[in-house]
């Protein structure tokens, strides 16, 4: 009896952080330079990751207590910089970070065939295609483990996929 009552008391101290961060009044962030609503982000001039031939890396890392990136692997990038790619460019999310968890939210609009969060980690790379035209702003999430206090970091980042 004592177990059961120890688990449940540990299944709700993990459950707490985790509700917390879903609350629905906190308010999303949104990009520092919104290149979708500049004309559908198809006239900003953007870096271009990747190819038919070559995928994009994208590095996603906690950069500091609330705060999440998102840097495509090319000369130049900044953190949670937009990028462009080809519809049919694969597109691989990783993170360089050791110990570090990610997920990546497009909500209702992906440019990917999964609905669903993107979920990997340091030891997990996902790799996507594009294949959806569009821009797409995107919420970038990455929390690192053995931290205590802001262990996990957000922000908003913008995708261009182009035809």
């Amino acid at each position: 009896m004592k177990t059961q009552r120890a688990l449940a008391l540990c299944c709700l101290g993990l459950s707490i952080p985790v509700l917390l961060t879903a609350y629905p009044g906190k308010e999303k962030k949104k990009p520092k330079h919104d290149v979708c609503a500049e004309g559908n982000g198809q006239g900003a001039s953007l870096i271009t990751c990747g190819s038919a031939t070559t995928p994009c890396e994208v590095d996603i890392k906690r950069i500091s207590d609330d705060s999440a990136s998102a840097t495509p692997r090319v000369a130049d990038a900044k953190d949670n910089m937009p990028f462009r790619v080809k519809a049919g460019t694969t597109i691989v999310f990783k993170s360089t970070s050791k110990n570090t968890g990610f997920v990546l939210d497009f909500g209702s609009s992906s440019p990917f065939d999964a609905g669903t969060a993107i979920m990997g980690g340091a030891d997990r790379p996902i790799s996507v295609v594009a294949k959806k035209a569009g821009c797409y702003t995107y919420s970038v999430g990455a929390c690192t483990a053995g931290t205590i206090y802001g262990m996990c970091g957000e922000d908003a980042a913008q995708l261009v996929v182009s035809q």
